[in-house]
């Protein structure tokens, strides 16, 4: 039927934030909070029994048309893949609770989920209740909610000011996101705050951030890296610095030579045919150990891409050459560091 509404809705992500939001959507749609509150059931997976999901998603709504069961942790009592008959029972039970729902119950399966190896742990492609959604067509849906990262996360901010009724600059969303990381249920109290500031008379800037928010996040290597790639002096050495003021400048440095010796092997793997699958592979043995994420190798590769070989190579000898003088000479780190990153920003590598 063309107006046929789901009746189980299957939310998946690591943006706990956004699921919330969907959540709270549907409370509200349900009209008058009185009448709400009656119709509307959150269970715990982990806690729940059987028999309080069954009598929760069974119950007529009460003088409404739809009653909504929300339940966190569908898959907390799920035995593992490896007790294959107890699996297998439990997934038939599980599928004969979702195909005898009433078309007056909305049954929310929250599950907060992570990317691994490039796909989600709890509900990857290949998952028995995604299948199952596929075979349902109409009365289900799935609703994918990964956290934004980078100029997502700035394109999500200014989106978000403007639901509040404001505006953030560009250069204050990209401040804000350095300052808090990719974590939208604190961009979201920091928006709030930096608005009610300005009272939404004008757009939220940079320097309006810098006085209101406080750092979250450790600091980005990878920030340094991008400024660096850039030719950005000027936001390199700001990078630079911020990081010195959180660390020691042998922790950074080392950070930064770690870094580059990552991007000079992903660059000899991308020259010969590989990619971000080939760099997790060959990197996730290295002495150094890049952590096995395809987030962050998928980040090494575009930022090899931003270097030729030969200029990896001529930073990474500067750099061995830098630690040397760090041993031998009385040169501040710090400023031997700046003089380094002005010296590259100088030159096309």
């Amino acid at each position: 039927m063309p107006d046929e509404k789901p009746v189980v809705y299957i939310l998946h992500g690591d943006d706990e934030y956004a699921i919330a939001q969907y959540v709270a959507a549907m409370y509200a749609r349900l009209g008058d909070p009185t009448t709400a509150d009656l119709n509307f059931t959150r269970l715990d997976g982990r806690s729940a029994s059987d028999n309080e999901i069954r009598t929760a998603t069974a119950s007529i709504p009460f003088l409404a048309d739809r009653r909504v069961v929300v339940l966190a942790h569908p898959f907390a009592r799920q035995p593992d893949a490896e007790k294959k008959a107890e699996h297998a029972r439990y997934q038939a039970q599980f599928q004969a609770l979702l195909e005898g729902l009433p078309p007056t119950t909305a049954l929310v399966l929250v599950v907060e989920d992570q990317i691994r190896r490039g796909d989600w742990e709890l509900l990857p492609a290949r998952h028995w209740l995604l299948a199952w959604a596929r075979e349902a067509g109409g009365k289900a849906l799935v609703k994918v909610f990964p956290v934004p990262n980078g100029p997502e996360m700035q394109r999500w901010v200014r989106k978000t000011a403007e639901s509040m009724g404001g505006e953030f600059a560009p250069q204050a969303a990209a401040e804000l996101v350095d300052l808090v990381g990719a974590d939208p249920r604190v961009a979201a109290l920091e928006i709030d705050k930096a608005l009610l500031y300005v009272n939404r008379a004008r757009p939220v800037e940079r320097a309006d951030v810098q006085l209101l928010t406080a750092r979250v996040n450790q600091p980005d290597i990878f920030a340094l890296v991008d400024a660096l790639g850039a030719r950005d002096g000027q936001e390199a050495s700001r990078r630079l610095h911020v990081l010195l003021e959180e660390q020691d400048w042998l922790s950074i440095f080392a950070m930064i030579t770690r870094q580059f010796r990552f991007l000079l092997l992903a660059r000899e793997i991308l020259d010969a045919g590989g990619g971000t699958k080939e760099v997790i592979e060959n990197l996730k043995g290295d002495p150094i150990k890049m952590p096995a994420s395809s987030f962050v190798a998928g980040k090494i590769v575009e930022q090899a891409r931003r270097f030729s070989p030969e200029g990896l190579e001529e930073i990474y000898r500067r750099l061995l050459a830098l630690d040397e003088s760090f041993k031998t000479s009385q040169m501040d780190p710090s400023v031997a560091m700046d003089v380094f990153i002005a010296d590259l920003v100088g030159e096309r590598k």
